[in-house]
């Protein structure tokens, strides 16, 4: 009796979990239509003066991390924004849990473009989107892509805008920070600019990776961490500098504090 009582229960607590992820998916669907309908808007009144589409990818942080607000069983918290000074140009890097990560870094508020697979710029409104914003397009395994990646973030920095890297390269289904590409940190070197470490905490509980089913009551959280200027780090090789700024994040990572 107990036993089937306790199957019941689960049963319509599964039920119940699958109805809430096929409602946010399609409330994501419809809304993504009217955004990148506002978007294409804001594109069209502001590229000519707005060089560096700081105004558009404003409001792509709010489309995004509005997702997160509205959802009543997630709660979110961003701490250390005002360590993010507006006149600075960074190489901006975290660990890397769930698809949600993109959708809580936005909440930042900050002006950077990011570097993502070019499989997302396929996404119909999201992905036209990422195009308005002129993101940069990676497509894994590709020597030639990765070249002409690098060789974007290089212009795009020098013209003044931040770049966010996941140096894992993919997410970490455990939580567990995987070791770094050194990439982005050959790319501080070479450029002399600032690095800026980023922890994010609880993602990977609230949307596992491979998996879209919602699972309940979630905190999440984004936090940012001191920069390190170029003269703490300029004496270190690229893969030196990712191993050193590994370190720093995983000190804040709720995963490797239980380990």
């Amino acid at each position: 009796m107990a036993k089937n009582l306790s199957l019941d229960v689960s049963y319509k607590g599964n039920l119940f979990h699958k109805l809430i992820t096929i409602l946010f998916l399609f409330y994501m669907a419809v809304t993504c239509i009217a955004f990148y309908c506002i978007a294409v808007l804001i594109w069209i009144l502001t590229i000519l003066f707005d060089r560096r589409l700081v105004a558009l990818h404003m409001f792509t942080c709010f489309w995004g991390v509005m997702y997160l607000w509205l959802m009543p069983w997630w709660s979110t918290s961003t701490i250390g924004r005002e360590k993010m000074k507006r006149n600075r140009v960074y190489i901006i890097v975290s660990n890397h849990q769930s698809m949600l990560d993109i959708l809580i870094a936005h909440g930042l508020f900050f002006p950077f473009k990011w570097v993502s697979k070019t499989e997302a710029f396929r996404i119909p409104f999201v992905g036209w989107n990422m195009v308005l914003n002129r993101y940069i397009r990676l497509e894994r395994g590709n020597k030639e892509s990765i070249k002409q990646m690098f060789n974007v973030c290089k212009t795009t920095l020098k013209n003044g805008s931040s770049v966010f890297f996941f140096p894992e390269g993919t997410r970490s289904p455990s939580g567990i920070v995987r070791g770094f590409k050194y990439g982005a940190f050959k790319l501080a070197k070479d450029l002399e600019l600032p690095i800026l470490p980023v922890v994010i905490n609880g993602t990977k509980n609230a949307l596992p990776k491979g998996s879209l089913n919602f699972t309940g009551r979630q905190n999440m959280s984004i936090k940012v961490l001191d920069e390190i200027k170029y003269e703490e780090y300029k004496h270190l090789e690229p893969q030196e500098i990712a191993d050193e700024v590994r370190q720093v994040i995983i000190e804040h990572v709720e995963e490797h504090k239980v380990g």
